[in-house]
């Protein structure tokens, strides 16, 4: 018997929205099913990552959905801001796309914009300019009702003191001709005792309106509730077993925090039930939030349930009724030898546009000028992907020729703009190259006052960066040999629950380059590495 093994998505791949799309095979005239999942981005662009499968077991990445300034404008986003919680589905011939952009979710507020897209062709990519929806909260869901109305749930904020800041699930309807919400706002969930309520989905089946929610907040207590109600509008009565999916009750399960879920039925009639976790190595979860599967089984009393009861996520089940269909991975390294940058690499609030990116300049490679710091939270020129697992390897190899000590360029192993760590080329007062290392853990700065190594004038550098055991070592190579350079520095800050930033994203491995001169200077980098160790 073949297994489902979570995470299915590993890294940081929080609240996924899952939607099951037929469609019928050209070539046999036989109906095939693809599944696709979008995920949270937060400040990372471009926003929410789309994958495909059509055995929920193997999946494809196809590169994010938000890859405009039109889209998404994120210049000046907080740390943890920005993209949270899209929702995909399916309906009319097309794909539909709803996601947040959180300017604000600190000090009592949370300044949130809810938008929908839409495109035809998913694996194009080719989505539309944003439709606003409002701002009354976060976690916007999108219902396609049987009688063809469109409805738009979100989680509703409530920042006066006194009140809890979970003020309910909101709903409101969408009309897709006037571009835009109409109708009155109605409040039609306000929770359960798990409390915090939000991240709504809604489904319609056997005459009832199933409303999925996320409760209890997104660490420890995180949990999946369900209530239901004969009329889309409510009242709502709450599952007599909530909540279905939470890991609260055990810290020794292997995936923590479940919760913020959501459902798909397949052909064959399965349920299952894709939901975030972490997987917390010594109490810090530096892979980020991952995405997981959970078989669902309705029972007699019309309320769905574990397959096989309980309410802890399970690490294997048994695998879908789907034909087993593999996908491509993502190589190990990335030449630059292309059209486009691949989509496992991401930026930092801003899209990876000409002003500050090339795969032209110097053919193979893929050339950086040189912007702001990586403590800067608004034009910072850098690449990196999810890191994804526990004993991992990433190398670049660059060629720059620093003009001064403020032209940077290197590898970071980095969280956000607070928490990172760099080792780069750069030149020292006589104009030598040279290799240094600095770090910022939770907005502390730091680095080591020297520099690591005199490197050769000119040609190629190799570096490397090896986390083992919430530890990061780096290496540099110039001729045949690597050899250690800098101190060993804990990794731990690329965790979601280090110091005070408690927030909402993943470690990441990446390349980047500065000139704190404001000149433009450049860096080449000829190929990316990631390994698993």
């Amino acid at each position: 018997m073949t297994t489902l093994t979570n995470p299915i998505l590993p890294g940081f791949n929080p609240d996924p929205s899952i939607c099951r799309v037929p469609r019928t095979c050209a070539d046999t005239g036989q109906t095939i099913d693809d599944y696709y999942i979008a995920t949270s981005t937060f400040e990372w662009f471009g926003g929410v990552m789309i994958y495909h499968s059509r055995d929920l077991r193997h999946w494809r990445l196809i590169g994010p959905a938000l890859t405009r300034r039109e889209q998404i404008n994120m210049l000046g986003n907080p740390d943890s801001g920005g993209v949270w919680a899209p929702c995909l589905s399916y309906a009319d011939g097309s794909f539909w796309l709803v996601y947040s952009d959180t300017k604000t979710w600190q000090q009592g507020y949370k300044d949130v914009h809810n938008f929908v897209v839409t495109c035809d062709d998913i694996e194009a990519g080719a989505w539309s300019d944003p439709i606003y929806l409002n701002a009354s909260g976060f976690d916007p869901s999108l219902f396609h009702d049987l009688d063809g109305r469109k409805w738009v749930l979100n989680q509703l904020w409530d920042h006066r003191p006194g009140r809890h800041p979970f003020a309910g699930i909101v709903i409101q309807e969408f009309d897709p001709a006037g571009q835009g919400l109409v109708g009155p706002i109605r409040n039609i969930f306000q929770g359960s005792s798990a409390r915090v309520c939000e991240g709504p989905h809604l489904y319609h089946k056997d005459g009832w309106y199933y409303l999925l929610t996320a409760e209890g907040g997104t660490a420890r207590h995180h949990c999946v509730t369900v209530a239901r109600s004969r009329d889309l509008l409510g009242p709502y009565e709450i599952h007599p077993d909530n909540p279905i999916l939470t890991s609260r009750h055990d810290l020794g399960l292997v995936l923590q925090n479940a919760g913020h879920a959501d459902w798909v039925e397949t052909a064959t009639g399965e349920w299952w039930m894709v939901h975030l976790a972490s997987r917390p190595l010594a109490g810090q979860s530096i892979l980020g939030r991952e995405t997981c599967a959970q078989r669902l089984e309705w029972c007699s009393d019309g309320w769905p349930r574990l397959a096989g009861g309980g309410r802890e996520p399970r690490v294997e089940w048994d695998a879908p009724n789907l034909a087993t269909h593999p996908q491509p991975s993502t190589p190990a390294t990335l030449s630059f030898d292309t059209e486009r940058i691949p989509a496992c690499l991401q930026s930092l609030r801003i899209p990876a546009e000409e002003s500050w990116v090339s795969l032209t300049a110097r053919p193979g490679a893929l050339r950086l000028y040189g912007q702001e710091s990586l403590a800067s939270r608004h034009r910072t020129s850098l690449l990196a992907r999810r890191l994804v697992d526990f004993h991992a390897r990433a190398e670049i190899r660059l060629d720059v020729t620093p003009r001064d000590f403020q032209h940077m360029a290197g590898l970071v192993a980095i969280y956000d703009s607070a928490s990172w760590c760099y080792c780069y080329v750069s030149a020292n007062d006589t104009g030598q190259r040279v290799l240094r290392m600095e770090w910022s853990v939770d907005g502390g700065f730091g680095g080591v006052n020297d520099d690591l190594l005199i490197l050769p004038a000119q040609g190629p550098v190799d570096i490397a960066c090896e986390l083992r055991h919430l530890e990061l070592r780096f290496f540099v190579r110039c001729d045949s040999e690597w050899q250690p350079v800098g101190p060993t520095r804990p990794g731990d800050f690329l965790g979601d629950e280090y110091g005070h930033h408690g927030h909402f994203t993943g470690g990441m491995m990446g390349f980047a380059c500065q000139d704190l001169s404001g000149q433009g200077n450049h860096a080449d980098f000829l190929s990316f590495t990631y390994l698993s160790l």
